[in-house]
C-alpha cells in the first residue's frame, strides 16, 4: 500500500523539513465513506481523481489546512492523508509558525500543525509534489527505523474500523488515537 511507503519520506516546504511518521490512507468514489471522494468528483475533491503525486490540500473546520497525497491512478480518486511527521530541517521557522507547540515532537504532531509548520496552505492544491523545484517537495527515504504499526483511522466514525492508519511504532510525533464520533441519525 503507497501509504506505508511513505513513512520516513521527506516534506519539504517553505523552508521547513520534515520525515513523515504518521500517515493515513482513503479510497475513492463509492468504496470508503470518510473520503472526500467517496461521493464521486467535485470542485473541492477534483485533484483526487488526477494524476497521483499531486497535492490534495483542503481547509477543514474552517480553520486549518490539511495535506493528502494523490495516489490512484488517473480517474481514480485515492489518496493518502500526511499525519504527522518530525521536524528535521528548519525547526525555527516551524517554531515560529507554531509558537503554542510546548515541545519539537508537537511542531508536526497532527495533520493541522504539520500543515501549519511546514506553510502550507489552499494554494499548494495540485502541486506536484514530485517536481523538485515545487514549493512543496516530497522525497523518498529509506524505511523508517522503528517498527510499522497499522490501526484504525482517527477521528472517523463510518469505516473507523478500516486499518490504514500507519505510523512509526514509539515515534514521539505521532498524533493520540481518537475515535470518531457516532454516526449521524437522520
Amino acid at each position: 500500500m503507497a501509504a506505508r511507503g511513505l513513512l520516513g519520506a521527506r516534506l519539504a516546504a517553505h523552508g521547513v523539513t520534515v520525515a513523515l511518521t504518521e500517515v493515513e490512507a482513503y479510497g475513492g468514489e463509492g468504496t470508503d465513506p470518510p473520503s472526500h471522494a467517496h461521493r464521486g468528483p467535485t470542485a473541492r475533491n477534483a485533484v483526487m481523481f488526477g494524476r497521483a503525486g499531486r497535492a490534495y490540500v483542503y481547509f477543514t473546520y474552517g480553520v486549518h489546512w490539511c495535506l493528502n497525497v494523490v495516489t490512484g491512478p488517473t480517474g481514480t480518486a485515492a489518496a493518502v492523508l500526511l499525519r504527522a511527521g518530525e521536524v528535521v530541517g528548519g525547526v525555527e521557522l516551524a517554531r515560529a509558525r507554531r509558537p503554542a507547540a510546548r515541545a519539537d515532537r508537537d511542531l508536526a504532531r497532527g495533520p493541522a500543525r504539520l500543515c501549519a509548520a511546514l506553510g502550507v496552505d489552499g494554494t499548494g492544491n495540485g502541486v506536484d509534489l514530485l517536481d523538485p523545484a515545487a514549493p512543496i517537495r516530497l522525497a523518498p527515504a529509506p524505511a523508517p527505523a522503528g517498527e510499522v504499526r497499522t490501526g484504525p483511522r482517527v477521528g472517523v466514525s463510518s469505516g473507523a474500523d478500516v486499518p490504514w492508519r500507519f505510523w512509526v511504532a514509539d515515534a514521539p510525533t505521532v498524533s493520540a488515537y481518537r475515535r470518531g464520533g457516532r454516526p449521524r441519525t437522520r
